[in-house]
């Protein structure tokens, strides 16, 4: 008996592992520090290809030439490697790994921080630099120290505008940035069970926000059946009784929407606090926010209006934007004055598709609100989806409607 993450490592609490590595991937920014590190490692050999990805989604399509060039070398050495490959457009590294890719109990590593997301499914996901993916590259294993284990007790349903995106902020306003340090957030109780997948994902998306190693839910019956769409026949996990270092307990119907303030993404203030406030840019999309359900909640409040300000709709993945032209989301967000992006990170790390000008302010569904993150002089605040699309149409920080 224990916590998930003393289940999934096969140690208790403190104790160093060595493990096999169920799934393994790099986006086109790590994937080259990762294959230069491979290479100073005598760069021979790959260990079982068949699990290991290379996604492309932080800059796509290429910003300059030398960004060209280093994508052009990846390319070719995942493609002549025989690594799983996504190239432009196909979307995030984590929503890919989340559309039927990674299941429950497995050990996931991501050399990206945000591989935490994929903790929805009951797996133990986490992030790893680029030294450590290249030696998963050779052997196919890594070592963890088993993290202890928060558990986030979560009662009721959310209620009103509220949406994951704020219980997300919420805790992590609760945590602050670096109380779960090398800890992992187990979310629980009854609560849980009523958050669906993309929810989920959202919630463990930000728990290295808090400094977590990992964010998880147990594999459950809205697991499984997500999971058998995708054709994988899985069992849940059922918890055990365990000792969390800590506890914390969340009436859902409490939560209300808020906004974090930068530059700290624990610096969260509930919207009414700061309705009225200019914004430049909207930006609607990431890992966090994404996803279909999230397009289609915002195409859902502009539909048939337009919005006041520039308000950039990038979709997480290829499947997404997909559905979203097949169900007509597209055409709504088309005709309201939003510009779609290529799937993939778009302006989240302030590389290209949608930088802020210095003074510029940006209402962004993403996850991080850092000094000049996207753009020097920039400023970021985070929402969910619903206070984003209230605020586009007003140009200015507005209170989300029930939609």
């Amino acid at each position: 008996m224990g916590t998930l993450s003393e289940r999934i490592l096969n140690g208790s609490t403190g104790e160093y592992v060595d493990c096999c590595v169920d799934r393994a991937y790099v986006h086109d920014g790590t994937g080259v520090l990762t294959l230069e590190a491979w290479k100073n490692m005598g760069g021979r050999g790959i260990q079982d290809a068949a699990h290991l990805y290379v996604l492309f989604d932080h800059i796509v399509p290429a910003n300059n030439s030398t960004t060209a060039t280093l994508q052009h070398e990846l390319r070719e050495f995942a493609c002549s490697s025989f690594l799983q490959f996504s190239d432009i457009g196909g979307g995030i590294c984590h929503q890919l790994m989340s559309e039927g890719i990674v299941l429950p109990d497995e050990i996931v590593v991501g050399a990206d921080s945000h591989t935490c997301t994929l903790g929805a499914f009951g797996a133990f996901a986490t992030g790893v630099g680029a030294t450590d993916m290249a030696a998963i590259w050779k052997t196919g294993e890594t070592w963890f120290r088993v993290p202890e284990s928060i558990g986030i007790h979560l009662s009721g349903t959310l209620t009103g505008s509220a949406e994951a995106k704020d219980l997300a902020l919420t805790y992590v306003s609760r945590l602050g940035m670096d109380g779960a340090s090398y800890q992992s957030l187990e979310f629980v109780g009854e609560g849980a069970a009523a958050i669906p997948i993309d929810g989920r994902l959202t919630l463990c998306n930000l728990a290295v926000e808090t400094g977590a190693k990992a964010g998880m839910f147990y594999a459950d019956d809205i697991t499984v059946q997500y999971l058998a769409t995708a054709g994988h026949t899985v069992q849940a996990q059922e918890p055990e009784p365990c000792t969390y270092i800590r506890e914390i307990d969340f009436d859902l119907p409490d939560i209300v929407p808020v906004i974090a303030v930068p530059p700290r993404v624990d610096t969260v203030k509930p919207v009414s606090d700061l309705a009225g406030l200019h914004v430049d840019q909207v930006f609607v999309g990431t890992c966090t926010n994404g996803r279909y359900s999230d397009l289609a909640r915002f195409a859902r409040v502009v539909k048939g209006r337009k919005v006041a300000v520039r308000t950039i709709v990038v979709p997480a993945s290829r499947a997404v934007l997909e559905k979203a032209i097949r169900n007509g989301v597209l055409m709504d967000l088309v005709e309201a004055g939003c510009s779609i992006g290529t799937p993939g990170c778009g302006p989240c790390l302030g590389a290209h598709m949608g930088v802020l000008g210095e003074g510029e302010v940006c209402l962004s569904t993403a996850n991080r609100n850092f000094r000049n993150r996207m753009g020097v002089g920039g400023e970021i605040y985070l929402s969910s989806v619903a206070t984003a699309a209230a605020s586009a149409l007003e140009g200015e920080i507005t209170e989300p409607g029930v939609s």
